[in-house]
């Protein structure tokens, strides 16, 4: 079972040229010690792995240390950016998550 994640992005997702929208969460955990018997390559004092959780999937990031594990696991843009080419997300408050241009951004109206 899962520990309680530090991070978490809830977003909006559609497929494309749909117009039902359902909820998405991100989800990032701790950064912990790789076990050597767990992976298939070598390991070093400080070699870390970070979960990533994409709604049901699941994803290890691993790093030289877990502030590397960490950084890369909460790098999510590139993983979202791949799944638009089927989906479009939206913040929960109906704006697009990426702007016309691809990139993230979150735009306060004012």
């Amino acid at each position: 079972m899962l520990e309680t994640p530090i991070a978490e992005r809830h977003l909006i997702f559609s497929e494309k040229g749909k117009t039902e929208r359902k909820p998405f969460v991100i989800r990032i955990f701790a950064p912990k010690p790789v076990d050597p018997a767990s992976v298939s390559f070598r390991v070093v004092p400080g070699t870390a792995v970070s979960l990533v959780q994409f709604d049901e999937s699941l994803g290890a990031t691993y790093g030289a240390d877990s502030l590397q594990a960490l950084q890369l696991a909460a790098d999510i843009e590139p993983v979202l950016k791949r799944l638009s080419t089927h989906y479009d997300f939206y913040f929960p408050t109906g704006e697009g998550y990426f702007d016309g241009n691809g990139s993230f951004g979150y735009r306060s109206k004012g």
